[in-house]
């Protein structure tokens, strides 16, 4: 990780990013036209990248004075290299410099290891979505934090 660098995504990086879903997500991964409709709807998407490579991403959408983080993932050969927190660095100031009074997510209930980052960044839990994975079935937890 020599030369690491956080930019937006672009539309021909979506066929490497739809792999990462893919491995990440496994059923519930998203597609490479939903993440087309993604950018196309005009929300924040951006990457970590060494050199060419993409190593993790996040997307965010805009509400009025809220801001959803569609998702957020890491390829495994990344992990535990501050990827998801440079991301998180990252998405957190674009927030703020936006005007955003909170920042929201949904997260796996089974995914304990995002939800610990999220917990460091200050997010809390405001309750549950039951099945809300409609391939796996998986509960995820709904989480805010104040800006």
């Amino acid at each position: 990780m020599n030369d690491l660098r956080i930019g937006r995504l672009r539309w021909w990086h979506l066929p490497e990013v739809a792999k990462m879903e893919t491995v990440i997500f496994g059923p519930e991964a998203w597609s490479e036209g939903l993440l087309w409709t993604e950018l196309s709807a005009g929300n924040d998407y951006r990457a970590v990248f060494d050199g060419e490579r993409i190593l993790g991403y996040a997307g965010t959408a805009v509400s009025g004075d809220e801001v959803w983080l569609n998702n957020l993932a890491v390829d495994a050969s990344a992990r535990r290299r501050g990827i998801g927190r440079m991301l998180m660095d990252d998405l957190i100031e674009r927030a703020r410099a936006g005007g955003a009074k909170a920042i929201y997510l949904e997260v796996a209930v089974d995914n304990v290891p995002a939800q610990r980052l999220y917990d460091a960044y200050g997010f809390v839990g405001l309750g549950v979505r039951k099945n809300y994975y409609q391939h796996t079935g998986t509960d995820a937890a709904v989480m805010r934090m104040d800006l």
